[in-house]
């Protein structure tokens, strides 16, 4: 994918994740010379490489884990797609087996996350 789109796709799967578990940023703060800065995630965000059928594969052993496990995960249909609705038209109207995700954002455990992103290397 081209370098403007995974930075788009790790932003919307970055906010999605956010929006489920405001826990996970921190305290405003403020610097030395009293401004403020608002407050930003207090865990690690590594950004892991595959390929659209590892992602797809991956995509469907997550479901049953889903009540343990946070899953966002965004389909190439932004690309040709101009509004929320029609995005959510495509993911409603095309078969699961033909979604190409280009994205998949995981919250919860280490040792489950790591179960399925544990032979990924990181994106460089």
């Amino acid at each position: 994918m081209p370098i403007g789109f995974i930075a788009n796709t790790a932003s919307v799967l970055s906010l999605s994740i956010g929006k489920q578990h405001p826990e996970i940023i921190g305290q405003d703060m403020v610097d030395s010379n009293g401004s403020p800065h608002q407050g930003i995630t207090v865990l690690p965000i590594p950004i892991l490489k595959g390929t659209a059928p590892l992602l797809h594969e991956i995509r469907e052993k997550l479901r049953p884990h889903e009540p343990e496990l946070t899953v966002v995960d965004l389909i190439t249909a932004t690309r040709t797609t101009q509004t929320y609705a029609q995005y959510s038209n495509k993911m409603l109207t095309t078969p699961v087996d033909q979604l190409n995700y280009c994205g998949i954002a995981l919250y919860g455990t280490k040792k489950l996350i790591n179960k399925f992103t544990g032979n990924l290397g990181l994106l460089r």
